[in-house]
């Protein structure tokens, strides 16, 4: 099948394995533009979306369950939290990144030149003293007694906390890849109108209604099986989690091209070159040869 029936778990981004080559790389490689790899299908943290191919999956979180009853449990937990903080955002500063790009810095800045009526409008970096930390308890309480939470694109589009944060009830503000639907479960505010001061993301949460927010939680609430991973010494029973999910994927895609459907990761066996692997050399490998030589 051309590499059609094969895949790849890669604790990456898509983008880590496409680089266009492989000389003194600061990260990454060309993995997954060699020939011999550009059929398989790949499960990575970030598909690079211009290659149907990479398979997102989410990040890992601190809640691994070993039963449904765990996850029922959390479930109800995270629904009757009270929550007395609007909006939340767990990060720092990144003075790092290009001006023209920079938007931690003006969300963190928002949380702070915020007002304080109840609920109270952020809690952020630099936070007052008394403040939870960042531990792996402190994140998930926080998040718990917060309504929304501010997800802003990190080195990439997306970032573990959001993950975090939807596990404990939160609901993301920003988008990444889960169901198309976003604004069922999400508020999306662009990065532009952050960077350039044009939106206030306190103002815009506000004027969200409360039964509108409801209605967003309780779907945050109803997807938490499906972002989690149970604990690998059990198995869950009737719920799926994130691997179910993924693998459960991965077949039907292989069970498609069998059947000579076209779908993401390319088109019908049949149109595959009859060479595909008649030739893996990439500049990487040539420069390992040539290092060979030279000693």
């Amino acid at each position: 099948m051309g590499g059609r029936d094969h895949s790849l778990v890669a604790g990456r981004t898509g983008w880590n394995f496409r680089r266009s080559n492989n000389v003194d790389p600061d990260w990454g490689n060309d993995l997954l533009v060699m020939p011999a790899c550009r059929n398989m299908s790949v499960l990575v943290l970030e598909s690079a979306t211009l290659h149907g191919s990479d398979y997102p999956v989410p990040y890992p979180t601190y809640f691994h369950p070993r039963s449904d009853a765990d996850v029922l449990r959390w479930q109800d937990r995270v629904r009757g939290q009270r929550r007395t903080w609007l909006t939340a955002f767990v990060g720092a500063p990144r003075p790092d990144v290009p001006v023209n790009i920079r938007v931690w810095d003006h969300v963190i800045a928002q949380c702070f030149c915020a007002r304080r009526p109840a609920p109270a409008p952020c809690w952020g970096a630099r936070a007052p003293p008394g403040a939870p930390s960042a531990t792996p308890r402190a994140t998930s309480r926080l998040f718990q007694k917060t309504v929304f939470c501010r997800q802003p694109p990190g080195d990439t589009c997306t970032r573990r906390s959001a993950f975090d944060s939807m596990v404990a009830g939160c609901i993301p503000v920003y988008r990444w890849h889960l169901p198309e639907d976003h604004h069922r479960y999400s508020v999306y505010i662009p990065d532009a109108d952050v960077r350039q001061r044009n939106v206030s993301i306190e103002a815009v949460l506000r004027a969200i209604p409360p039964a509108t927010v409801e209605r967003m939680r309780e779907e945050v609430i109803r997807l938490i099986p499906r972002v989690l991973y149970a604990d690998p010494r059990s198995r869950l029973e009737t719920l799926k989690d994130a691997e179910d999910i993924a693998v459960e994927g991965i077949l039907g895609t292989v069970a498609r091209i069998r059947n000579g459907e076209y779908v993401d990761s390319g088109g019908p066996v049949t149109e595959d070159h009859p060479n595909l692997f008649s030739s893996t050399e990439t500049r990487f490998r040539q420069k390992q040869s040539m290092q060979a030589a030279d000693h």
